[in-house]
């Protein structure tokens, strides 16, 4: 009698679930909920996502982040905060929008982590005015959507304290020009050169999205994070860097805050 009662709550629960999880949609991040309730088990993109991914990633990060700040930018459902949080950190989650949001507040308390993920509407040029720096910054499948996406690396590099886990859409192959450190002005044919670093600009759309502004090769993947100060650690897998400050770098100088604080003046100006 017992086992019968303890059935028909959990198949009540998992209906409560099914149904705030139909209010709360569309759905982009697939959470494994209790019960085996998924938020979105046929991904458009195939596969279980962002899972998959996760899985790539998750030997290269520490298995205990016991006492790690990390922020989370463009966190959608809160998939990679939710996991962060099982391995022990405190998790600053910021995206710009309230859907997303909605979506993963009711899952932190669903699944009991919101005491330790902290969800907050904020855009990634808005990095600048917290005035703490993280252990961790993740920092992935946002910099392609960004129409200012070297000003946002340069604010989360100098707010990243131990590593960076960065993503972005790339184009295919992974050729380095050999040498970029200079060349006479007539000499441009270099800078045709597939290796060359570079990003090819998105005017209209992309994959059918108009918030894909840029695709960049790996050797200008590679040349950002250096010019921001950070040093490439490990690719976990394809489009994934993981990243230190690298002290040896001179990039902080063209990073100070008077630079980015113009920047950002400038970019105020544009919005309004």
């Amino acid at each position: 009698m017992q086992d019968t009662l303890q059935r028909k709550a959990t198949v009540v629960e998992e209906q409560d679930l099914q149904r705030d999880i139909e209010a709360l949609g569309p759905w982009f991040h697939n959470l494994h909920l209790p019960g085996g309730v998924q938020t979105l088990p046929d991904s458009f993109i195939g596969g279980d996502f962002p899972r998959f991914k996760w899985l790539e990633i998750a030997p290269h990060i520490p298995q205990d982040l016991s006492g790690w700040r990390v922020l989370d930018v463009g966190c959608n459902a809160g998939f990679y905060s939710f996991e962060l949080a099982r391995r022990g950190a405190s998790v600053l989650a910021i995206d710009v929008e309230e859907l997303y949001l909605n979506q993963a507040r009711w899952a932190a308390g669903v699944l009991g982590l919101d005491q330790q993920v902290e969800f907050r509407h904020m855009g990634v040029y808005e990095v600048a005015q917290l005035k703490e720096s993280f252990d961790l910054v993740w920092f992935m499948g946002v910099f392609y959507h960004l129409r200012y996406p070297m000003l946002a690396l340069d604010l989360l590099a100098q707010k990243t304290r131990k590593l960076m886990m960065f993503q972005t859409l790339t184009m295919p192959g992974d050729t380095v020009y050999p040498d970029t450190h200079d060349h006479p002005l007539h000499e441009r044919e270099p800078l045709l050169d597939e290796g060359w670093p570079k990003m090819a600009f998105i005017e209209h759309r992309f994959a059918g999205d108009e918030s894909n502004w840029w695709v960049a090769n790996h050797a200008g993947v590679e040349a950002m994070l250096r010019a921001s100060g950070l040093r490439i650690l490990q690719r976990p897998a394809h489009e994934m860097y993981l990243c230190e400050p690298d002290p040896a770098s001179n990039a902080r100088t063209w990073t100070g805050h008077g630079v980015v604080g113009q920047a950002l003046g400038a970019l105020h100006v544009v919005a309004r």
